[in-house]
């Protein structure tokens, strides 16, 4: 028995061991292209390390990328606050202030999450020229917030709905008023929920590219756009592209290094249960 126990236990690692380098091979070839020499690079020697390390690309790639990279920061940070906090207020009335056709208003917003971004281009575009928010960061950061409040409300009623409804009971004996609750102890309960919402809306955004290209032009454009210039007209510094492609990726992976033990903790605290 112990044998056997023994055999499938072996067996199981070198399944997830073998699984892990496939996973690996593409962030292997990406560090190893960087770090070469144009000269170095082609199809014949994607896999061979390269005889010296050269950094140069990524200082070209950095150079080149910068300004697009503060712009994805523009976009994303108030973005991902402005859809968190209202995906909150949205979750807080749908799962504690339950009214005549909440469950309708509910289901229209999560109606949002099933629209096709390409349906809705070019109604989106005029809209913006309209308000004269078309090829500027307010206006990526607005599309961005309305087209996350369905999923942020999602998660945020399915954990608003785990708290007790006797404790806000208490606080409105106490006198706490609607918006009071949600201030003073709604919002300290859901910091697991915050958490989970943010990184989920941080990497989405941050990651987007259809929105990125069509509402922005030029130097108004973030860091994923920016990051598909780079492969040029005529010839393709594929170094400089997978040096690039790494610099884009690091803020995301910052983040779930820093706060992905918060996102686990979040979602097994309830926050995207169904």
């Amino acid at each position: 028995m112990e044998s056997t126990f023994s055999i499938g236990k072996v067996i199981k690692y070198i399944l997830l061991i073998l699984f892990a380098i496939v996973f690996l091979m593409p962030i292997y070839v990406i560090i190893v292209t960087s770090l070469k020499p144009l000269d170095e690079v082609s199809l014949a020697n994607m896999w061979t390390l390269p005889t010296a390390i050269d950094f140069s690309s990524y200082a070209e790639a950095f150079s080149k990328l910068a300004p697009n990279f503060l712009n994805s920061i523009y976009l994303v940070v108030p973005a991902t606050l402005l859809s968190a906090l209202f995906g909150a207020m949205n979750g807080y009335v749908l799962s504690k202030w339950k009214f005549k056709g909440s469950d309708l208003i509910f289901t229209l917003i999560l109606f949002g999450m099933f629209i096709p971004y390409q349906s809705i281009l070019i109604p989106m575009i005029q809209f913006l020229r309209t308000i004269d928010l078309y090829n500027t960061i307010p206006g990526l950061i607005l599309v961005h917030v309305v087209y996350g409040l369905p999923i942020t409300t999602l998660m945020f009623r399915n954990f608003y709905a785990n708290i007790p409804d006797s404790m806000i009971e208490s606080a409105k004996i106490d006198g706490a008023s609607f918006l009071g609750v949600f201030r003073h102890i709604i919002i300290p309960l859901s910091i697991t929920g915050f958490v989970v919402v943010a990184i989920w809306q941080f990497t989405n955004i941050w990651n987007e590219f259809l929105f990125a290209v069509t509402v922005t032009t030029g130097d108004k454009q973030p860091v994923m756009v920016a990051l598909q210039n780079l492969s040029g007209s005529q010839i393709v510094q594929w170094n400089v592209q997978m040096a690039g492609a790494l610099l884009a990726a690091l803020p995301t992976l910052l983040v779930y290094i820093f706060l992905g033990k918060y996102f686990v903790r979040g979602l097994l605290a309830g926050s995207v249960k169904g």
